[in-house]
């Protein structure tokens, strides 16, 4: 049961209406982390916004989606990682590629790359160093991967937390966290 309530996205008429249609036309429906968010027409609006400017961005929407379950799964959050491993199969990943990237790891190592990055971001709480750093350009990342993959991260640990702290009831077929 959710610590917060859910906004019926048909009971809305003000200027969360439109930010929840375009949701419901993303997903054909408005997915139950949205419906809490929902309560702050500004965590909403700022949310979405950060959906769409990073599902366009240099990583692609497949390494998005890597990047989000290897987070959510090292901050427990089953509701990120259920949503995450679907829209990571919709972006073309396999089940086995979404396996291995919730535990930060991948056998192409540009994601590899990005995921050890991502990960160390999480398990440092934002304190790496320049040897992290160093290690993401070494393996070619550009600098436009490395701010982008940070950003991902920023935007993940948000919906984690939204949906662990206010016990967001899981609305996807669920899988398992490692951790």
């Amino acid at each position: 049961m959710s610590r917060i309530d859910l906004t019926n996205p048909d009971q809305v008429t003000d200027e969360r209406a439109e930010t929840l249609a375009e949701i419901k036309g993303a997903f054909g429906l408005v997915p139950n982390m949205f419906k809490a968010v929902a309560n702050s027409p500004a965590a909403l609006r700022s949310m979405w916004a950060q959906f769409g400017a990073l599902g366009g961005g240099a990583l692609g929407a497949k390494i998005g989606e890597q990047i989000a379950v290897a987070v959510a799964d090292k901050n427990r959050c089953d509701y990120c990682l259920s949503a995450h491993t679907m829209l990571g199969k919709k972006a073309g990943a396999t089940a086995a590629e979404m396996t291995e990237a919730q535990s930060g790891r991948s056998d192409d190592p540009r994601t590899a790359a990005i995921l050890t990055l991502a990960t160390a971001l999480v398990e440092h709480r934002g304190q790496i160093g320049d040897t992290e750093i160093q290690a993401a350009k070494d393996a070619g990342l550009t600098q436009e991967e490395i701010v982008e993959t940070v950003a991902h991260v920023a935007l993940n640990v948000f919906t984690n937390y939204i949906n662990v702290a206010l016990d967001v009831p899981v609305d996807f077929t669920r899988v398992a966290l490692t951790r």
